[in-house]
């Protein structure tokens, strides 16, 4: 953990210690360095590993009764990735699964934007997410994906089993193939003047909108 000289509060300070957590005293700007620029109010921990992705079949393996998955299609706003990954966990998510490639990996603005919601997530990476998708069918898991044009409004889909969402990008949504793989496509109400929502706060929705049907059933 690297600080700079009086930035640090004494509890703080004592509890890296006593975790035997090395501290060293450090000048603002090579912290900034060490942040990428993210805002670190005076600490930067420094952790001697890369993100510790999960593979999938770690997602879906066991008992999946409960089983409420978020499928990323081409996310690359590292922002909406954190909010998105902050979400998941707060609603009780078993699980994130992203792209390796043309998307957002986990950085420390990502860790920021979820609010340390990172260190309590699965999130898996994968090549292929039609392919993924597949996986998940195959075991019994409902596939619907968020789209503004879907045949279905939320609500009126049935989420209380295994389920796994997915959010399209910012841009362009969800791509055709991966239109394909879902089950279903839902469709957030919106009846004010604006027609859509970014990722975040649609993957927000529909996650608060499984909570509720399983707490309405339960």
């Amino acid at each position: 953990m690297s600080i700079t000289e009086g930035s640090l509060r004494p509890e703080l300070l004592a509890a890296a210690r006593a975790a035997g957590v090395p501290v060293e005293e450090r000048a603002m700007s090579a912290l900034d360095a060490l942040s990428g620029g993210v805002r670190h109010q005076g600490v930067v921990a420094v952790l001697g590993r890369d993100y510790p992705y999960r593979e999938l079949p770690e997602l879906i393996t066991g008992d999946l009764s409960g089983a409420l998955l978020v499928a990323l299609d081409e996310v690359t706003d590292p922002h909406n990735f954190g909010a998105i990954v902050r979400s998941a966990v707060a609603f009780g998510a078993t699980g994130v699964v992203t792209l390796k490639d043309r998307a957002a990996p986990v950085t420390p603005v990502v860790v920021r934007a979820s609010a340390g919601a990172t260190e309590h997530c699965r999130i898996a990476r994968v090549t292929n997410l039609a392919r993924t998708l597949e996986a998940f069918r195959a075991k019994d898991l409902r596939v619907v994906g968020l789209d503004a044009e879907g045949s279905a409004a939320l609500e009126a889909v049935d989420l209380t089993g295994p389920v796994a969402l997915v959010v399209g990008s910012e841009g362009r949504g969800l791509r055709r193939l991966v239109r394909e793989g879902c089950d279903v496509l839902a469709r957030l109400p919106l009846p004010g003047p604006i027609a859509s929502l970014n990722a975040s706060v649609a993957a927000s929705c529909a996650l608060y909108e499984v909570t509720r049907q399983r707490r309405a059933g339960s």
